[in-house]
């Protein structure tokens, strides 16, 4: 609350919480959750300068209906974006912790640092009137996944993603974007500036020509939208890179590793995530990793939290190796 955070920034020890607080000789991190007005108050926003400047860790509350009734910037962080930041904030502690929750192997925590990742996720919407729109199942949750791990990892982390209800991970810089043609622009403008990019969101492959201005109106017994193919982004990314290490999804019904196989060849890509249609909107997922030299790992269902993790351990092996 504002109060608690104003006490803990003027050293007040009168109740609990604030007493803990002023005799902590550990990490201690806010979750504030508060009406708008009191969040964006000067007076609030200096006692958290003071506080951050004397080293005590905040995670900014979301967007969302507040308790008042009214909308705006106040609601208390998501659970799992909590979660992340206090293991940020405790650093590496160990199997008992981080390990247990994510599968993350011991000293693999920053086995990225230095690298510039690019995650995309989500879907995209193609918009057919104001109203109605072309788009997928996916929920997102992959992209989330990898991009949360690879900055735990210390990656410095881009997430470009299509519209979802997802928290964004905590210290990832995020891009929102709607459609294909969005998602095709904004990836190839930051393609250049990453060295690892993995492309986990399900971008839609055709959209209608002519989006109607105004609402299609019901008339007939049917209605014909002309679809034409858009611009296929691994594709770009694979005829452009420049070092990068290239990593895409495939999302599969039939001859999931024939198909998968023959996408990582023509694409030009270092690795590709094979996948069914079950792990497109649940938390877990049945992957197959393919990679260009010729490895194929299936892995039983798993959370998507640890399958990101089987990902990233696989995308710093090749680093590994190309480097070599």
């Amino acid at each position: 609350t504002a109060n608690i955070i104003a006490k803990a920034a003027a050293g007040t020890a009168d109740d609990l919480l604030s007493t803990i607080i002023a005799a902590a000789t550990v990490p201690v991190l806010f979750a504030p959750a508060m009406n708008t007005a009191m969040w964006e108050s000067p007076i609030l926003q200096a006692n958290i300068r003071r506080l951050s400047g004397l080293g005590f860790h905040f995670v900014e509350p979301a967007r969302g209906e507040l308790a008042c009734g009214t909308e705006g910037k106040g609601k208390l962080a998501d659970v799992a974006v909590i979660f992340d930041a206090a293991l940020e904030t405790l650093g590496n502690i160990g199997e008992s912790g981080a390990e247990a929750k994510t599968g993350a192997k011991a000293g693999a925590e920053h086995d990225l640092a230095g690298e510039r990742v690019l995650v995309t996720a989500g879907p995209t919407r193609e918009a057919i009137d104001p109203v109605r729109y072309v788009s997928n199942r996916s929920s997102g949750r992959m992209g989330y996944a990898i991009a949360a791990a690879a900055k735990k990892r210390g990656a410095e982390v881009l997430l470009i993603s299509g519209p979802t209800d997802l928290a964004v991970p905590t210290g990832v810089r995020h891009i929102g974007v709607t459609t294909a043609e969005e998602m095709h622009e904004a990836c190839m403008e930051r393609y250049r500036d990453s060295t690892l990019v993995v492309m986990a969101a399900a971008v839609a492959d055709y959209a209608p020509v002519n989006a109607a201005r105004e609402k299609i109106k019901k008339s007939g017994a049917k209605m014909t939208v002309e679809m034409a193919r858009t611009k296929d982004v691994l594709k770009s990314m694979g005829a452009e890179r420049t070092g990068q290490l290239l990593v895409g999804f495939a999302l599969e019904t039939e001859n999931l590793v024939e198909n998968a196989s023959k996408k990582l060849k023509e694409k030009g890509l270092d690795m590709v995530v094979a996948n069914g249609v079950s792990g497109i909107d649940s938390e877990q997922n049945r992957v197959t990793i393919l990679d260009s030299s010729g490895g194929v790992e299936e892995f039983a269902p798993m959370d998507k939290e640890r399958v990101a993790e089987k990902i990233l351990d696989r995308a710093v092996a090749l680093r590994g190796s190309v480097q070599t």
